[in-house]
C-alpha cells in the first residue's frame, strides 16, 4: 500500500530520501501525520531508544523539519556503522 504526499513539499522530498534508506514511513498515530522507523531496530541506536521519529503535519518551519528528518537517517549509528565496515 502506497502512502499519501505529506502537505508540506520540503518534508515530502525529506520523506523521498528516508524511504531509500530502508526507513519505513507509517501514516497516523495520534497528533502527528506519522511516523518513521529505523529499519536496524538496534539497542544501541540512538543511546539505547529504538529509532523511531515523529513527522508532524504542520511543522512551524518545514525547511528546517525537513533537514531534521534527513538528519535522523544520516546520524543513524547503526547505519554508519555498516557504512564504515563495507568501505573497509
Amino acid at each position: 500500500m502506497t502512502r499519501s504526499a505529506h502537505s508540506k513539499k520540503d518534508v515530502e522530498q525529506a520523506l523521498s530520501y528516508v524511504e531509500p534508506h530502508g526507513w519505513r514511513v507509517v501514516e497516523g498515530g495520534g497528533h502527528c501525520w506519522g511516523k518513521m522507523y529505523c529499519p536496524y531496530n538496534d539497542r544501541d541506536c540512538r543511546c539505547g531508544e529504538f529509532c523511531i521519529s515523529s513527522i508532524w503535519s504542520t511543522p512551524k518551519n518545514p525547511g528546517n523539519f525537513a533537514k531534521a528528518i534527513r538528519r535522523v537517517v544520516s546520524n543513524c549509528t547503526t547505519h554508519l556503522a555498516r557504512k564504515i565496515s563495507q568501505a573497509e
